[in-house]
Formats: C-alpha cells, structure tokens, sequence
C-alpha cells in the first residue's frame, strides 16, 4: 500500500514521525517515478486539504439549548405505532428522507431535513429508574451521577463540591485569549418547579469558572423579556471611569492584603481571579 508519511496519517499509522518502514515505502516509491522530495510535496498538499475539508474548521463557539420539559419523544421524534393505543401518541406519523424513519405530525419540517442530523435513541441515565429530573439533569451536564438523593427524589442544594458544569470545564481547559464573557447561561437556572438544580456551576472548579447568569426577571412564558436584557454588570457606573475603577481594585487588594485570615477563608473560591476577569471585562 502506498501512502504519505507523517502526522496527517495519523489513521493508518501509530506515530506522527517517520518509521523505517516509512522509509522502505518511498523507497519503493521510486519505482513508480515518485523521488523524496515529491512525497513530501504531496504530503504538504494533502495537509491543506485536510484543514480545509469540511467538518475540520475550529470552532469558534458552541451553543447548548436544554429544553426542559415538552412533549413527550412518542409524540415528537419516536411515533411507536405498534404498541396498545392507550401508550400510542394521538398523532399521525409520517415518514422522513431516511427510509423506515419516522417523525409525527407535528414535525414536518424537520422530517425532511433529517438526513443532516444525528439522533440518539439510546440515551438514559443512571441508576435506571430513577425518577428525578434535577439527578438526570445533573449527570447530563456534568457527565457523573449524583448522591444523596432524598426519598421523594429531591437533590441537596448546589455546593462546591459538586462536578463542574461542562461549560465550565471547556473555560478551565481553553481559556479565551482575550477578555470576554466565555460561558454565558440564560434565560434562568437549571431548575425543577421552584428548586434550583444542581449541575449549573463550576462546582470543585471554583466560582471563577462559574458561568454569568444572564437572568432578565419576568415570567418564563413572556417571549419578549430577552429583548429587554441589560447587562448592567458590564457597564460603568455614571461618573466612574476605567482609572478610578482600576485605583478601587487596588485598595480593595491592600484591604485583603493587610487581612490575611479573609483571603485565607476565601482562598477556595479564587474570587481574587473572579474579580480581575472581571474588571478586565468592563475596562
């Protein structure tokens, strides 16, 4: 078989550098008039390829919509139509652009679009049959089970102890490069009726890897409250200037430092990071 060396092929071969075997390749090469130096010209063409094939490019960002509650999935993308009709959804199925696939009425538009998605039948959480949301919530967006679970299947409160969001884990292991507002999470938190669910912080991580709560106030049902969002956080106070903001920050680190026992208890939430994103952001 012939093929390019090097990191490109990184499907076919263990290692990115070049192996004897590699070497007997091209040599054998010669044989259908290939030298060293063209190989390594088709190698660097086919490296421009690959970066600029679909489906390689970086990400610049990556939005997450959790839809907490709705219809039920034999109602929307699983019709289930040979079961009792006392479990079969009310509504029609109809079929979509992949063949035995089929959607219910509710969803034509989509039906005809499925052919450039992914479905995932099988997703579940752990321990089967647990029946509360907040745990199945947790674990979707931390990617472990929770503990504690009381018997009527509520959680404890959030805590620091809690596995961080991974929204929070992708700012702790990519920061941005330049000041900005790197996990933003609205409308409101994660919650079930009126208990603030767990799974929606940084949890270990520390409160500077917490997402900005972007909350507007209103009813959830009101559609236009997003449009009266002001994020007065990021905003200079009237008559307050990036210099005079920046000499607060200052005296509040000397008020810290000549009270070594607050920054020793608040060591653990590394608000001192917070607080520098944070002005970083405004100014």
């Amino acid at each position: 078989m012939l093929r390019l060396p090097g990191d490109d092929c990184s499907d076919l071969c263990d290692s990115g550098y070049m192996t004897r075997r590699d070497l007997m390749r091209i040599g054998g090469a010669g044989f259908l008039g290939l030298t060293l130096g063209s190989v390594f010209e088709m190698q660097a063409i086919a490296r421009e390829v690959v970066k600029s094939a679909p489906g390689w490019a970086k990400a610049n960002s990556i939005i997450m919509i959790y839809l907490q509650g709705g219809p039920s999935h034999i109602d929307l993308w699983d019709p289930k139509e040979d079961v009792p009709d006392n479990v079969k959804s009310v509504f029609d199925s109809i079929p979509t652009k992949l063949p035995g696939v089929h959607f219910t009425e509710l969803l034509p538009r989509l039906a005809q679009v499925n052919d450039k998605m992914t479905m995932i039948r099988s997703m579940s959480y752990t321990p089967h049959g647990l029946f509360n949301h907040t745990a199945a919530i947790y674990q979707m967006m931390t990617g472990y089970t929770t503990d504690k679970v009381s018997p009527s299947g509520q959680l404890e409160p959030p805590s620091p102890k809690d596995f961080p969001n991974f929204g929070s884990q992708v700012v702790r292991m990519r920061p941005p490069d330049v000041p900005m507002l790197p996990f933003v999470m609205l409308p409101r938190p994660l919650q079930e009726s009126n208990v603030i669910g767990k799974g929606g912080t940084a949890g270990f991580l520390g409160k500077s890897y917490d997402p900005y709560y972007l909350f507007p106030p209103g009813d959830d049902l009101d559609m236009t409250k997003m449009d009266k969002i002001k994020v007065d956080d990021l905003s200079m106070a009237p008559g307050v200037f990036a210099h005079r903001l920046q000499r607060r920050a200052r005296i509040r680190d000397a008020i810290n430092e000549a009270m070594p026992e607050i920054d020793k208890a608040v060591a653990d939430y590394e608000l001192n990071d917070y607080y520098k994103k944070a002005i970083n952001l405004i100014v």
